[in-house]
């Protein structure tokens, strides 16, 4: 059986948690730091677009979701990008595989734009991101304060589909 990228369901809850937690606890990757549930954690993204990575052995080495960039209807096709790979799994090219499936999903779904907005010293993550086709398009400076109050830049990042919205 081979390694699989597949829909994200709420029995994934605990692993998918688990992978937070760890971006939770290398300050690289979000700015919460508290405990959510699966419902908190579901009613900020869109139903659609939940993927995890599942190795052959049923290990979730990584998740990706969108949330709605914008409450303005003429902006619903766009949307920001989460993704996390679990720290035992970083560096396998897990989080481009499941970057590059959910580009391939989202312009099935009619979205044009996704964004990411990553922490500036998240070198890894802007990588994979450029990698993936996104582009740099802005800096955020003190875009928050972190969990130790520390003033934290933000680096912009999109991506265009030359698929969807292209007329």
């Amino acid at each position: 059986m081979e390694d699989t990228i597949r829909k994200m369901t709420e029995n994934d809850w605990s692993n998918v948690y688990a992978i937070y937690k760890q971006g939770m606890e290398t300050n690289l990757a979000t700015f919460s730091v508290e405990e959510i549930t699966y419902d908190e954690f579901s009613e900020e993204r869109l139903p659609e677009g939940r993927f995890v990575y599942e190795t052959k052995d049923k290990k979730i080495a990584g998740w990706t979701t969108l949330k709605q960039s914008y409450d303005i209807p003429e902006y619903y096709g766009v949307c920001e990008v989460s993704i996390y790979v679990d720290e035992k799994f970083r560096g396998k090219g897990i989080a481009t595989s499941l970057l590059n499936h959910l580009i391939a999903y989202s312009e099935k779904a009619g979205i044009w734009m996704l964004e990411a907005d990553i922490f500036a010293n998240n070198k890894g993550s802007i990588a994979v991101h450029e990698k993936c086709g996104f582009r740099k398009v802005g800096y955020r400076e003190k875009m928050g304060r972190d969990q130790f109050g520390t003033w934290r830049d933000a680096v912009l990042l999109e991506r265009r589909s030359k698929i969807v919205g292209v007329d």
